[in-house]
């Protein structure tokens, strides 16, 4: 596939917010964020990025496929631990700069490369002035450093 090419937001706010035309508005960089949730249960796995490529090969294939902003490089989620993301639904918001993906994981249900369902593990609270995390999430991580050892 080459490089896929969505067409340009209209000007027309009506257009944009009200018509039946896909045109996602991509930031300066290319990238529009994806939230992923649970089909299942509407948990919160994780918020991502997708280039026009990314987002074309999700609509495509029915798998999730994001932008790597750290390795800048296009990524198919699960593809190494064989926790595939398929897609059930994706939805975008009233300006389109934002797309929601229903998903249903494959594998052992773990979305986080620490190996947890859920990247969102952790609850942040002000204890004496002071920002600091604690699990929020009572699951145990899969064995994610095999999972995700690198290559050498």
């Amino acid at each position: 596939m080459g490089n896929p090419v969505f067409p340009s937001p209209p000007r027309d706010k009506v257009l944009l917010e009200e018509g039946l035309s896909f045109t996602p508005r991509f930031d300066a960089s290319g990238l529009v964020t994806a939230v992923v949730t649970d089909d299942r249960d509407g948990t919160l796995l994780m918020v991502a990025h997708m280039n026009a490529k990314a987002l074309a090969l999700t609509l495509q294939t029915g798998v999730a496929h994001y932008w790597s902003r750290s390795r800048k490089t296009l990524w198919k989620k699960g593809e190494t631990s064989g926790n595939l993301q398929h897609v059930v639904a994706v939805l975008t918001d009233c300006d389109q700069d934002a797309i929601w993906l229903r998903v249903k994981v494959a594998g052992h249900n773990a979305t986080c490369h620490t190996g947890r369902r859920s990247c969102f593990y952790r609850t942040v609270q002000l204890i004496d002035g002071k920002a600091t995390l604690s699990d929020y999430a009572d699951e145990a991580p899969s064995d994610a450093h095999e999972t995700y050892r690198k290559q050498t």
